[in-house]
């Protein structure tokens, strides 16, 4: 049988050191940031990258590497906060039909399943080209299409937590239902719902790059990292700078995720 290797301690400590200072360059950006994010510079537009603009310019003569701190802000709060919108939905649901059971976990059950169902990129497409596309309302949507998948672990945790001796302890003690949800099965929820948070992050800014690729995400002039790929595509041969630094920088950050979740994962199974 095959088995997956765990991430080195090396790896997940690399991959939350990079996460971190991505966070913290981001928050600092308007510090940091080595141009302001109006300034143009007339005289050196599309411009490789040099000493004067590491990242080279765009087409307005804007630093590149200013733009992608400053996009950074976007991406990232994007995907945080609809990672933990989603989060918020998918444990409730999953909490509620995993310890409820009967009618209720069919009723939720089926509407997860038929949420995940729709193609959730083109629904996104459609209600973003519909509505008028914002860092909020794209925050609300993507969190509102990502929490289908952290309903059904954290479902099947609560199944499992929910028969064990110390749950049927409290509950024959007299304790209710909330409390028992709250203070003896949620608890053991938290590593499964960890990891499913740590990749909805990186799943939520692929889904706001990929949105603003395509030209229904984020609007110039506000700055992420998927609008300056989509200001790209069409001069990558002549300047691919413009458009391989900041797919590089959602690579680097999905794939920092991605390793966090993995190694969670591994450290909770091997817990348990």
């Amino acid at each position: 049988m095959i088995t997956r290797a765990p991430p080195s301690r090396r790896g997940t400590l690399a991959a939350a050191t990079v996460l971190v200072i991505l966070l913290i360059v981001a928050a600092a950006a308007p510090i940091v940031a080595p141009y302001g994010m109006d300034v143009l510079d007339l005289a050196r537009r599309r411009g490789a990258p040099s000493l004067h603009h590491w990242f080279g310019t765009d087409e307005l003569g804007r630093d590149v590497l200013t733009r992608i701190l400053f996009g950074a802000r976007v991406s990232l709060a994007i995907g945080l906060v609809s990672a933990g919108l989603s989060a918020a939905i998918g444990v409730t649901v999953g909490a509620m039909a995993g310890y409820a059971g009967g009618v209720l976990d069919a009723v939720c059950m089926r509407f997860t399943d038929a949420m995940l169902s729709v193609p959730r990129l083109p629904l996104l497409m459609i209600a973003a080209a519909v509505l008028d596309p914002g860092v909020t309302l794209l925050i609300l949507l993507v969190g509102a299409v990502g929490w289908m998948e952290m309903a059904r672990v954290v479902r099947a945790d609560v199944q499992s937590i929910a028969v064990r001796d110390f749950v049927t302890a409290a509950r024959a003690a007299g304790a209710r239902s909330p409390r028992i949800l709250l203070h003896h099965v949620l608890p053991g929820v938290l590593p499964t719902a960890s990891v499913a948070l740590t990749l909805a992050v990186g799943r939520g800014i692929l889904i706001e790059s990929a949105l603003s690729f395509f030209g229904v995400g984020v609007q110039p002039p506000t700055a992420s990292w998927g609008n300056m790929l989509y200001q790209a595509q069409t001069t990558m041969s002549s300047q691919p700078w413009l458009g391989v630094f900041p797919g590089a920088f959602i690579f680097v950050t999905v794939l920092c995720c991605n390793v966090l979740g993995d190694s969670i994962a591994q450290r909770s199974t091997a817990g348990r």
